[in-house]
């Protein structure tokens, strides 16, 4: 009997006889690269003779998908609210009028703005942020956060705090004045969603947000020049995205809502496809009841009185002489928009006669509009007074610079 060892000896002799012949009868790879080609010209053979190729039928070949998920949906007692849903979006460089069309567009039965929500502009600003960065979008990409994936979890957190911010509407609405930024964004994400984009002669809108201390990112408020600058800047970007989503965008001046409130609101209703309803002209008589305001926004104690002309000029005289010099070019967009930048005093047109009864109902009763304000914002010291005056921003007008 064979040893141990020798028995091994044995089985690796054969190994090396089974590997020998195998090799031995193995076509060699010329042999194989020509035995491929000649599969290859059959088969190229075969499918010309019906028009097409190889190529032809792997290209189309159809594309392996990951399975469709359902849409988000937020349901509310007018049905579901969806991606698809005709969301009004209103917008602007603050100070320019755009909570006074919130609370016109919430006295209508039929639409819901609400307050500011604050983190919606934050939200796509942080998207905007990992868009910018090649790196950092990159990043996301190779993690399979892909930008459908983005898509569907951005609209998703808009449409929950849209819809989950205040009570039920046929139409909800979403005031912060930073969306206009992101408009051509948000047309990709809501496409049946239409735009509000407020704007005011920047001049006015400026001297709102020095005088009431409105803090914006960029703006110095000691510094009307630069502040100036930095609304040219914004309200330009704004216009392009705008534009860029063409006729679901409707530009809307402040002034000519304030001056002709009830063809302007006509113009607008119209252009959301809503009805007509009278009670988008008297806003102020549903206050507190269909209309909720924040106590923290600035604009809130104005909104309380009816629509008025006194905020349309008071920036006349509070602006140092050498800004009002070079006005047409520290805001070039001013002629853009259709203001004249060397007015001064500006004429914006004359007032419908339902507004300058109720100017002159807010300076009769100066003082009860005064405690109404009062008890909305919790505040005296934000509201302006009968006779001008905002307590806590007077003693700080010596201090602003140009």
């Amino acid at each position: 009997m064979l040893r141990r060892g020798q028995k091994m000896q044995l089985i690796c002799c054969l190994v090396l006889l089974a590997m020998g012949g195998i090799y031995f009868w193995m076509p060699s790879s010329n042999q194989m690269n020509s035995g491929y080609q000649n599969v290859q010209r059959a088969l190229r053979r075969t499918y010309d003779q019906d028009g097409i190729g190889v190529e032809d039928v792997v290209a189309n070949q159809p594309e392996i998908v990951a399975p469709p998920r359902p849409e988000h949906s937020v349901t509310t007692d007018y049905g579901p609210v969806t991606k698809d849903s005709p969301i009004i979006f209103i917008g602007g460089v603050p100070r320019s009028g755009t909570t006074l069309m919130r609370a016109m567009l919430d006295a209508h039965p039929d639409v819901r703005c609400g307050e500011e929500t604050r983190v919606i502009p934050r939200i796509l600003g942080l998207r905007a942020q990992w868009k910018r960065s090649e790196k950092e979008w990159n990043r996301l990409m190779q993690a399979g956060v892909t930008s459908d994936v983005i898509n569907r979890a951005v609209s998703a957190f808009l449409l929950e705090v849209i819809a989950g911010h205040g009570k039920a509407a046929k139409r909800l609405c979403n005031k912060d004045p930073f969306t206009m930024k992101s408009a051509a964004y948000l047309n990709e994400i809501f496409p049946n969603a239409k735009y509000l984009f407020m704007i005011r002669d920047g001049r006015a809108t400026v001297h709102s947000i020095i005088t009431r201390e409105v803090t914006i990112t960029g703006f110095d408020l000691t510094s009307y020049r630069q502040s100036l600058e930095k609304w040219n800047t914004a309200i330009s970007f704004m216009n392009e995205q705008c534009e860029s989503v063409g006729d679901k965008c409707l530009k809307v001046k402040y002034e000519d809502l304030v001056l002709h409130p009830e063809s302007m609101m006509r113009k607008i209703l119209s252009f959301l496809e809503i009805e007509w309803d009278p009670s988008v002209l008297h806003h102020e008589e549903h206050i507190g009841k269909e209309i909720s305001l924040s106590n923290v926004e600035r604009s809130s104690d104005q909104v309380v009185k009816p629509v008025n002309v006194d905020a349309l000029t008071k920036w006349v005289g509070a602006i140092p002489q050498d800004v009002i010099s070079d006005m047409s070019e520290i805001a070039p967009m001013l002629e853009k928009l259709g203001y004249d930048p060397n007015a001064n005093p500006p004429n914006y047109g004359k007032p419908d006669k339902i507004v300058e009864k109720k100017t002159d109902d807010i300076h009769r009763n100066a003082n009860e509009w005064y405690h109404k304000a009062v008890q909305v914002v919790n505040d005296a010291n934000r509201v302006e007074r009968p006779d001008g005056i905002i307590p806590a921003v007077d003693k700080k007008k010596s201090q602003v610079a140009n």
